[in-house]
């Protein structure tokens, strides 16, 4: 089993803005579903355009390390 795909590391977030509710669970090793109620209870970082609902990486990762911000 490729645990790479299941859990994303720090390198799959180079380059990118954004990442998808999804993406960000994943990386997080958490739920879609919780992903979305902590998104709905602001404790996870998001913008909506339109109706889609991103995560931006620059927020997840200072989430992640406050000291770092």
């Amino acid at each position: 089993m490729d645990l790479s795909a299941a859990h994303p590391t720090l390198t799959a977030l180079d380059g990118r803005a954004t990442v998808s509710v999804e993406e960000a669970a994943q990386f997080l090793g958490i739920s879609r579903s919780a992903a979305y109620e902590a998104v709905r209870r602001q404790q996870i970082p998001s913008l909506r355009l339109g109706r889609r609902v991103l995560v931006p990486v620059a927020r997840l990762l200072a989430l992640l390390d406050p000291d770092a911000a």
